[in-house]
């Protein structure tokens, strides 16, 4: 993908490649600057023309661009994954099964070589691994047969890591080391299996899915907003523990509550929050956590005995703000096992590479960009007043005008227009089981940290 960017000294533009690290793009402008450094030094009296002549040729939009590496078109070739089809689009099927002819073809071929784990592997290394490396891209279509077979990790091998990694949910920054060894060494056998059992996951929801819906993908920790039969959100999110799973479900959501209040499951309160107040009594007060007793009236928490063998039968209930587990918003749909959908105060979980974390609901990043769009034919909630009612910091539940529906699904491998096969680890390891099996599945959110 390309970025436009208005260069200040000649107001003309400039097309950055988005997949450069700043420390490509840093190390750039240094070049840059050593260049118009020496071209002043090797004439004084044309520093000005040396420069303008210099930014000229940057800005220049014929020029195309701008590579660190001569041979650096390999780096573009890292695959652009911001497709607008959803992937529970029927679209995806006739795509996946695709895929699924031609990962056959590559099994009946004896697959691709392993790549021994151990050494990283990254730009300008030469060893014998890189043979294999280059190997099992080409088998795999992520480097292009005239790229060759060598010992050196040049930029066309460069891109093909990157678009492998960005394929299979890893950060594209071209290195091979743990996370994506672990990937690259998958057989094609495995693969192929993992594109059949999905495909059968797709074709059970090829059906009419609403005009307007979202859908976790929970192996992938992503959701979509659909409108039309076309994405127009994306979502990063956080989703259930291995052993507290966010369920596989079918809903509507009915309702967005603006800052809410956080009422704490008993799977919580037993597993969590007590044994934490047995290390610090003063938990429940910073984390702005009430009790509540059956007559709605309030229990000191000093009047708990913190150590006895059962739990006390209150409401654990922590009011709205910044400590809120929920943060700013709860999203709501009927289902059987307490679970929703939320905003969190941890946003920084979202920038992990493993976004298992919750106790069966799910984070959503950027929520308020989400709810806009789902509050969007609710009269009187704009962006501007679901900001400001946010800002006012009290608890409004709001009931969507139009319910939309909502689908938790588990798909670890689907495919793109482009022929672009995107693979997920199997999290909750339900490749092989029961379709749709449901163990160990959460029961409401983690208690706040």
């Amino acid at each position: 993908m390309v970025s436009t960017i208005r260069s200040p000294m000649t107001q003309h533009t400039v097309n950055v490649q988005m997949t450069k690290t700043p420390n490509q793009i840093l190390s750039r402008r240094r070049f840059l600057g050593a260049a118009a450094t020496a071209a002043g030094l090797a004439a004084v009296p044309s520093t000005a023309l040396a420069q303008a002549t210099l930014m000229d040729i940057i800005s220049a939009p014929q020029r195309g661009n701008w590579d660190d590496q001569f041979d650096a078109k390999s780096s573009r070739s890292v695959a652009e994954t911001a497709t607008r089809v959803p992937v529970t689009s029927p679209e995806t099927i006739s795509f996946v099964e695709s895929a699924i002819q031609r990962y056959q073809g590559i099994v009946a071929n004896g697959g691709w070589p392993m790549v021994p784990a151990g050494n990283k592997l990254q730009m300008g290394v030469s060893a014998p691994e890189v043979q294999l490396l280059r190997q099992r891209l080409i088998i795999s279509g992520d480097l292009d047969r005239s790229a060759g077979i060598s010992n050196a990790f040049d930029s066309y091998v460069d891109g093909a890591v990157k678009k492998f990694q960005s394929r299979h949910g890893l950060p594209p920054d071209g290195v091979i080391g743990q996370y994506t060894y672990q990937p690259l060494n998958v057989s094609a056998d495995e693969r192929l299996a993992q594109l059949e059992t999905n495909v059968v996951r797709l074709r059970a929801m090829s059906g009419f899915l609403g005009d307007r819906y979202v859908m976790v993908n929970i192996p992938a920790a992503s959701i979509e907003a659909v409108e039309n039969g076309r994405v127009v959100q994306r979502h990063t999110a956080i989703v259930g523990k291995i052993d507290r799973q966010t369920p596989i479900l079918n809903s509507k959501i009915h309702e967005v509550i603006l800052n809410p209040y956080w009422t704490s499951p008993r799977s919580i309160i037993e597993k969590d929050i007590v044994p934490l107040m047995r290390k610090d009594p003063t938990y429940l007060e910073k984390s702005s956590i009430r009790l509540i007793d059956s007559q709605g009236n309030e229990v000191s928490p000093e009047s708990i005995d913190w150590n006895a063998e059962k739990a006390p039968n209150l409401m654990f209930r922590q009011d709205p703000g910044k400590n809120n587990a929920m943060a700013s918003t709860k999203i709501n749909f009927h289902n059987p096992y307490a679970v929703y959908m939320h905003d969190t105060p941890q946003r920084s979980l979202f920038d992990k590479l493993m976004r298992f974390e919750s106790s069966g609901c799910v984070r959503v990043q950027n929520v308020r960009d989400l709810i806009t769009w789902l509050l969007r034919d609710t009269p009187g909630w704009s962006r501007q007043a679901i900001e400001a009612q946010i800002a006012a910091g009290t608890n409004m539940p709001v009931a969507l005008a139009v319910e939309v529906p909502v689908y938790f699904t588990y798909f670890t491998a689907w495919a793109s227009e482009d022929g672009v096969v995107q693979f997920r680890d199997d999290i909750y390891q339900r490749d092989s089981a029961t379709e749709m099996a449901q163990t160990n599945i959460g029961t409401g959110e983690d208690a706040p940290q």
